[in-house]
């Protein structure tokens, strides 16, 4: 059985993976075996069913960082955007054909991160809880000791990209991007 500290500085091989796959369509190959190096991560390939380092996720962003002069929120929301189309590919059994945006991100605790949960016990996604403000906005609270906020817009911003709704989206921070608790405001325009 894991315990919080083991969940917190152990990470899930696919974000590696996917991550490796965003810096290599974002730049080259040749990028990631340098942020690697520099990150001073010893192993050259992550197994999607392995669990890593958290650690090391951020010694590579950090990295990228530097060698981009981005900042590590932009480069995790970015990454957290590339993720969206192999995420609903992954989750699709559990998305419903007449769901958007709004049904997606209402239902991404109780589905997706839910089944997460139940089929490996080793890992341990992000808790979100939803709020409904109205008809047209949603705060979401973004729970994490690995602090990954930027994960979390990006993928918002990606869902809407998904589903062809970026203009009718509108995604603001409500805390520091930084924090373990993070409210995200999601505005849905007519």
């Amino acid at each position: 059985m894991k315990n919080e500290a083991d969940a917190f500085h152990l990470m899930h091989g696919s974000m590696f993976v996917m991550l490796q796959h965003y810096v290599e369509s974002a730049y080259d190959h040749g990028t990631w075996v340098k942020l690697l190096e520099g990150a001073g991560v010893e192993h050259t390939s992550f197994q999607m069913q392995e669990m890593y380092p958290t650690h090391e996720i951020f010694a590579i962003v950090g990295r990228l960082g530097e060698s981009t002069g981005q900042s590590i929120f932009n480069l995790m929301e970015q990454f957290g955007k590339f993720m969206v189309p192999d995420l609903m590919r992954m989750y699709s059994r559990y998305v419903r054909p007449e769901w958007r945006t709004y049904e997606m991100l209402i239902h991404t605790e109780d589905k997706m991160h839910a089944a997460v949960r139940r089929e490996d016990s080793r890992t341990s996604p992000p808790k979100l809880i939803i709020t409904k403000k109205g008809a047209n906005q949603l705060v979401i609270e973004y729970k994490s000791k690995r602090r990954m906020a930027g994960v979390a817009v990006g993928i918002i911003k990606g869902i809407s990209r998904y589903f062809n709704e970026s203009d009718k989206v509108e995604v603001m921070l409500l805390s520091p991007a930084d924090a373990e608790r993070v409210q995200i405001k999601v505005d849905f325009l007519s």
